[in-house]
């Protein structure tokens, strides 16, 4: 009896210390059926499978003749397979892929020359993908350093510098956008390197008082004149390249054609923004695809933790004992979690009263203390656009760097006290622990990337008002013409003066406060208040919102300053390895770790969720906004939207017809239902998909209680017969 229930239990998977091999063959049908299996749920599915494929393998005539039905299946199934898929991709041993290989050969001979001649080059070309992968592997961008930073401190952290250099990529390929469609053109020309000219734009039907751009006094220059100029783009960098306000001409007239710069500047920034969002989506659905295959129930988690938690990468003893000291974290994290879960359900309509009231205080605190920052920023800076136009001769270096970069002050200083309020206010609101986690990064995301649009809307706000001596001016020209002439360049010193000023804040705390602090918990450990400070953490979240927030700014200001993505280039390129010196010698990883897939899925999130918010007041400043008339390759349109359909009213009279039926409501409405009924059956797809999972992962479990239940079996048997006498 042990010996046939042991037989039969690898129906389920389970071997037993038994000299003979457990397979599932056709001979575990034709033994005597035993009672207790037949009992089984998952025994009754695989029967009524084997049925199935006997009956099905008996009519058929194939090449093979098995003994074994399954193996003749799993050979049919990949037989089928061998045209697109490599054997070296299937889970089989030596033996079974040399058969299957056989098996190719054999087949080959029945096909035609042209068959097999496909069949060949596929190959050859599949070959040829596989070693260039190989060879782009190693040609990856801080390939060597972000490998060893795996092994030294896991997946987490390295997943912080894989999306550190994809931010690096992203800005340079929207550089070469940018130097390809508008930069490019200019130099060819400006250099005579080839036969072009400049086509100036026309004044026409335009006040002159609208076209009047001050230029910077070229009088005595202070000493440090220069670096101010440097710091906050004034002065000599002001005419330069760098600025929107450089670029005043039509366009570039060569042999055959004449080059519209107007089309071509706006067209790089919908491109630019285009391949932004397309390569954020295409990177965070896989992340999403892991993420949502890892929703598991709490059993499952506890189990994954345990069994499936450790990360193989890590070969540093210390980061080894960090992992272990995450996972008991992590399970600490999931009881408490289970215990506010008890606690909730628990919950009185007394106490459920009193903790959605404290809730709503504190939520209206978090409201407050946002409504302050916005408001701190407003003043900032509406302060700093009115006394900025104040001569330099009449301030000194310090006060004239303050005035300049009281906006960036103000938004750092927010961004660095805003989390440390919400980080007390959690913990008085009763969340669990992972939701305290998630809420926290969500405000302080919300804070990070509002304070841009605050500011932004603030000068936009500022461009379009009039004071009353200037009524007049600025209903003539549609801004504050006197305040703002090139109102666009402005606005891209603002965002080159914030990108400026955080680059400088990293690496400030990186050398006058990490190191220092390292130092000091080396060398002065005794000190109880050096204990209580301690070594200074490498929070993820943290270093992730720091450098979305750069990348928001070049972003938005990008379409302002066309050479700021190379700045921000430059700018993570240095961080890179700032970051990784500050890693490797004066901060220690977070007890709190992430997961890789976790962690970039959050990473591109929170990416996504910055390119949303920069693309709103792009929108704004470009459609709503009058362009500048003094400055800049829009003077001749009200505003920047306006050379699209400039350009489509030069198109042929039929071109026309089909791109105004394309943006007409008869062509948006059918469309809107189209996209609405795909959308409705990919929704229906994933909950059949989801139905799928739950069936499988009710079998597994049930294939869980019937080995439980042979298992039990079993000891009972062997008590049987050890219990019998000899």
């Amino acid at each position: 009896m042990v010996s046939k229930a042991a037989k039969q239990s690898g129906v389920n998977g389970f071997s037993f210390s038994y000299p003979e091999n457990l397979s599932l063959d056709s001979s575990c049908f034709l033994s005597p059926p035993v009672n207790f299996l037949q009992e089984l749920p998952s025994y009754r599915s695989i029967a009524r499978k084997r049925t199935i494929i006997l009956s099905r393998d008996k009519p058929s005539g194939t090449l093979l003749k098995p003994t074994d039905s399954y193996s003749s299946q799993l050979e049919g199934d990949i037989a089928e397979n061998l045209n697109s898929q490599s054997i070296r991709k299937y889970a089989l041993n030596i033996s079974e892929k040399r058969r299957l290989r056989d098996i190719q050969e054999t087949q080959m001979k029945y096909l035609s020359e042209w068959d097999q001649w496909k069949r060949y080059s596929s190959k050859s070309w599949k070959r040829f993908l596989e070693k260039a992968r190989e060879m782009t592997t190693h040609l990856e961008l801080w390939r060597k350093d972000i490998r060893s930073i795996e092994g030294k401190f896991g997946t987490g952290i390295q997943s912080y510098f894989s999306f550190l250099r994809f931010l690096v990529l992203l800005n340079l390929v929207i550089f070469m956008i940018i130097f390809m469609l508008v930069l490019l053109p200019i130099l060819l020309t400006k250099y005579k390197i080839t036969n072009s000219t400049f086509v100036f734009i026309p004044f026409k039907d335009m006040d002159v008082q609208c076209t009047l751009y001050p230029v910077s006094s070229s009088g005595l220059i202070y000493f440090y004149s220069y670096i101010i100029d440097l710091l906050s783009g004034t002065g000599f960098l002001e005419e330069t390249s760098l600025f929107y306000g450089h670029y005043t001409i039509d366009g570039v007239k060569f042999q055959n054609f004449t080059y519209d710069l107007p089309l071509a500047y706006l067209v790089s920034t919908i491109a630019y923004l285009t391949l932004s969002l397309l390569w954020i989506v295409k990177r965070s659905v896989e992340g999403f695809k892991i993420n949502l295959i890892r929703s598991e129930e709490h059993f499952q988690s506890y189990c994954n933790k345990i069994f499936a938690g450790w990360d193989f990468c890590i070969t540093n003893r210390s980061m080894a004992d960090l992992k272990h000291s995450s996972l008991r974290y992590e399970l600490r994290a999931d009881l408490e979690e289970e215990r506010i879960r008890q606690k909730i359900a628990e919950r009185t309509s007394e106490e459920t009263l009193r903790i959605y009231s404290l809730r709503l205080f504190l939520n209206c605190v978090v409201l407050a203390v946002l409504a302050a920052c916005f408001y701190a920023i407003y003043i900032a800076t509406v302060f700093s656009q009115e006394h900025m136009k104040k001569e330099i001769s009449k301030m000194v270096l310090g006060e004239n760097l303050l005035i300049l970069y009281l906006p960036s002050i103000v938004i750092t200083l927010a961004n660095f006290i805003t989390p440390i309020i919400f980080t007390k206010i959690i913990h008085y609101e009763d969340y669990s622990p992972g939701f305290e986690i998630r809420l926290t990064i969500l405000r302080c995301v919300f804070v990070r990337l509002a304070t841009i649009c605050v500011l932004v809307f603030t000068l936009g706000s500022k461009i379009t008002s009039c004071n009353n001596k200037d009524d007049d001016l600025c209903e003539l020209c549609g801004y504050n013409q006197k305040l703002y002439p090139c109102w666009e360049t402005q606005v891209g010193q603002e965002m080159y003066k914030l990108m400026i000023f955080d680059f400088i804040i990293i690496l400030a705390v990186t050398l006058f406060v990490d190191f220092p602090r390292k130092l000091l918990v080396t060398y002065c450990s005794s000190w109880k208040l050096i204990q209580c400070w301690g070594q200074q953490e490498f929070a993820i979240p943290d270093n992730v919102l720091g450098i979305v927030y750069g990348q928001t700014i070049c972003w938005i200001g990008a379409f302002f300053s066309p050479l700021l993505p190379a700045i921000a280039t430059l700018k993570f390129i240095i961080i890179f390895y700032v970051k990784e010196l500050s890693l490797l010698y004066t901060c220690r990883p977070s007890p709190r770790q992430f997961r890789a897939s976790n962690s970039n899925f959050f990473f591109l999130l929170v990416l996504l969720i910055g390119l949303c918010l920069a693309i709103i007041p792009l929108t704004i400043s470009m459609s709503r906004i009058p362009s500048s008339k003094a400055c800049g390759p829009f003077t001749n349109f009200n505003t920047t939207w306006e050379v699209i359909p400039k350009t489509v009213s030069t198109f042929p009279s039929s071109l026309q017809s089909l791109v105004h039926g394309i943006t007409s409501e008869a062509f948006a409405v059918p469309f809107f239902m189209i996209i609405c009924l795909i959308m409705f059956y990919f929704i229906a797809l994933a909950g059949a998909h989801k139905r799928v999972v739950d069936q499988l992962r009710e079998q597994l479990s049930l294939e869980s209680r019937d080995k439980r239940y042979l298992i039990q079996k079993l000891t009972e048997a062997q008590r049987d017969v050890q219990s019998q006498p000899a």
